[in-house]
């Protein structure tokens, strides 16, 4: 059994006294802005680690502080990352990044703001207004229009309204259409969470307008069309458009739901085959739902749009209460459709652009006495959308090509006297090489990604 040395007792006796840390000014003002019982358990960490010899007793003070700093000096544990994976609508990234204008808007918004109140007369406000009157500028004349918490609860707050609610609870669907969206969540599982009950028609490749003729009953209470925008079947297939399904609808009073999941209100050239909202309402859907951070490029929501009396039997739901979205959403959500944002820049970003772009970090990381002796090579890259929209879509660009190896310390980030807080950097893996694509990383972020390859270097050198 190792034995004590003689000096141990007596170091152990000069760790400082919980209380006596607590009476420090330096304590004290740690308090009042992480709380007490975190300063007392930061302390005790401290002395703990003196206890077990891995400090000094004259250090626990500066420890605990610093321990203090670490956990409670960042407004959030969220670490900052830098989008070089080609990628737009990064999901595991946050999907959209907001413009700048989104995020004053949160800013305003985190402190007392009109969100529910009329400073004309003084009282009560449509909630919201005016992000609704933005939403609805950007649709066709008087669509009504809500906002929930996400895409999900759109869909399902809809069936709870227009089937569940109304007293025929069937939903009748393409079989072709039953598609699972992100982390294992399924359409079917979704509607039949709320009460609603799926009748299929057609087969997982042909569904005709016949086949929703048959499905439809008593107990219908609407069709509804999904955007399988993850995934295309090709081959010998066929589907029931909107615009042939609506005269189907209306003859039998039946309203048509459309989730476009995507989020895009007009037509885009670059996705020919992304429905969007203004189309989809045209040409005869009642209601569309869709999310609002992909390529609507904002805040995370849920878009219900479409007739407006429809809509309002919506909004009047119990369930609306509980998938309501908050101000700061609202604030960033009318931000983004009021201008353009980074998501649409992204995606039409100009190759000759993102090549100077590419150039430009090329050069920088070069020039680096720390990144001496690097492979670093300007090479094409092919983006993707993300976000599950438009996987057939290739976004030709440029990345900045070097050693594998770079991965790992790059994604972690490092924290130095030398280089300051440097945020992460996520690329892409590639044929045993790591790919930082240009396309999402903006010019200001060109001299941190630099730097953080300098750093990168060093810790390997």
């Amino acid at each position: 059994m190792p034995q004590r040395t003689p000096t141990e007792p007596d170091a152990r006796r000069r760790i400082p006294r919980t209380d006596t840390l607590l009476a420090a000014p330096e304590f004290v003002a740690a308090a009042e802005q992480s709380g007490a019982d975190a300063v007392k358990a930061a302390i005790q960490r401290a002395q703990s680690a003196a206890r077990a010899g891995r400090i000094a007793p004259e250090a626990v003070a500066a420890a605990a502080l610093a321990d203090l700093s670490d956990r409670h000096g960042r407004p959030t544990s969220l670490r900052r990352v830098v989008n070089a994976t080609g990628v737009v609508l990064h999901t595991n990234l946050g999907r959209a990044t907001l413009s700048p204008g989104a995020r004053e808007a949160m800013t305003l918004a985190g402190g007392y703001c009109d969100v529910e109140f009329d400073l004309a007369d003084g009282r009560r406000a449509r909630r919201g207004r005016g992000t609704l009157d933005a939403l609805a500028e950007r649709l066709p004349e008087g669509t009504g229009t809500l906002v929930v918490n996400n895409g999900a609860a759109a869909l399902a707050l809809v069936a709870a309204t227009l089937a569940v609610a109304a007293g025929r609870p069937e939903i009748v669907v393409s079989r072709g259409e039953l598609v699972e969206i992100g982390d294992g969540f399924r359409i079917p599982e979704l509607l039949e969470s709320v009460g609603a009950r799926l009748v299929e028609v057609g087969t997982t490749n042909r569904t005709h307008l016949r086949d929703y003729d048959a499905g439809i009953g008593p107990a219908t209470g609407f069709v509804l069309k999904v955007h399988p925008s993850n995934f295309r079947v090709s081959g010998f297939t066929s589907s029931v458009p909107i615009a042939a399904l609506a005269p189907l609808c209306r003859e039998r009073d039946l309203p048509l739901v459309s989730d476009i999941g995507s989020g895009l209100l007009t037509p885009d050239p670059l996705l020919p085959h992304e429905p969007d909202a203004t189309t989809t309402l045209t040409d005869g859907a009642a209601i569309v739902t869709a999310s609002c951070d992909k390529l609507l490029g904002g805040p995370q929501g849920g878009l219900v749009v479409g007739e407006p009396a429809t809509v309002e039997r919506v909004r009047r739901h119990p369930l609306a209460r509980a998938m309501r979205v908050d101000k700061t959403t609202l604030a960033a959500l009318e931000a983004s459709l009021r201008s353009p944002t980074p998501t649409h820049q992204a995606l039409h970003a100009d190759a000759d652009t993102l090549r100077e772009r590419a150039e430009r970090l090329a050069a920088a990381v070069g020039s680096d006495p720390a990144c001496v002796g690097l492979t670093v090579e300007v090479v094409r890259s092919d983006g993707a959308v993300g976000g599950g929209c438009a996987p057939e879509v290739p976004l030709p660009g440029w990345a900045v090509r070097v050693p594998q190896r770079l991965a790992e310390p790059l994604r972690t980030g490092r924290d130095t006297a030398v280089d300051g807080e440097l945020p992460s950097v996520v690329g892409r893996l590639d044929d045993g090489a790591l790919l930082l694509d240009v396309r999402c990383v903006t010019d200001s972020e060109i001299p941190l990604v630099a730097r953080a390859l300098a750093a990168a270097c060093r810790e390997q050198s």
